[in-house]
């Protein structure tokens, strides 16, 4: 058990979004070894955990998906407080809002202060996204389109493990060359930043684009943790307040041991 404890990434607080339980997309795998990897003082659920737009056309759901909701069960069990922020793919908990199930407290906005006395704004993102808003009909359209992306992306990677090769998304990629997908994400990040600014807060934490980014926009710190289909990121707050974007598809560190307190020294 001492060498359990020993390897664990010890973070004062973790954001994770965009898993979407539910669909062949969802890196499960990924996510469980993450989980079961970090120790954290709060974990927030920043949206589309479990994608309920794919679950009502077609029902998907292997044991690697259930697993992934017993680990975060078991977290809230064993101290760690969760935190649910409901996004649009799971957007049924908003009608449970400031209500605690269980051992998890759904909030929408969370307002989140780290140890260095920043206040954040916590928020799946959705509202700023006008294709969701205001054309229902189009994001679905768009959301099967990723789906096949995604279906895509299994295949050639299943292919790159047999090659002894890593994981790679080729979602990512198609965005990365496709200029209008990049100036919707800077449009979305300045929308988000000027909410921030709005709510008279330090910054604001979101998810909803699938496009981890931890940066400044006018004096407002906007970070975005990602996604467990494409990335695999997640956003973390070291014990000193700093926060920084983990990418669980590349090694990582390996974890410090708990030094403990400091012995007392003899008064000179």
């Amino acid at each position: 058990m001492a060498s359990e404890i020993q390897r664990l990434h010890r973070y004062r607080a973790v954001w994770i979004s965009d898993v979407h339980l539910g669909t062949r997309g969802c890196n499960a795998e990924l996510l469980l070894d993450f989980l079961d990897t970090v120790d954290t003082e709060r974990l927030y659920l920043v949206g589309d955990i479990v994608d309920g737009w794919r679950l009502k056309r077609s029902w998907y759901w292997p044991e690697s998906h259930s697993a992934v909701m017993h680990a975060i069960l078991r977290k809230a069990r064993h101290g760690t407080r969760v935190i649910y922020v409901p996004g649009n793919h799971d957007e049924v908990a908003r009608a449970y809002l400031d209500v605690a199930l269980g051992s998890i407290e759904i909030r929408d906005p969370a307002v989140h202060t780290s140890a260095d006395g920043r206040r954040f704004l916590v928020l799946h993102g959705d509202q700023f996204d006008g294709v969701v808003t205001c054309a229902r009909w189009l994001a679905l359209l768009g959301d099967w389109a990723y789906d096949t992306v995604l279906r895509t992306n299994i295949v050639f990677n299943a292919v790159r493990r047999r090659l002894g090769l890593g994981y790679w998304s080729l979602a990512n990629f198609l965005k990365g060359r496709a200029k209008t997908a990049m100036q919707y994400i800077c449009d979305f990040e300045a929308a988000v930043a000027e909410e921030g600014r709005r709510q008279k807060v330090d910054g604001v934490i979101c998810g909803h684009i699938h496009h981890a980014s931890l940066r400044q926009i006018d004096g407002i710190t906007y970070a975005n943790d990602g996604d467990w289909v494409e990335s695999c990121t997640a956003l973390v707050e070291h014990p000193d307040g700093q926060l920084a974007i983990v990418d669980w598809t590349v090694p990582q560190p390996a974890a410090q041991p708990d030094p403990g307190p400091e012995p007392e020294r003899a008064a000179a």
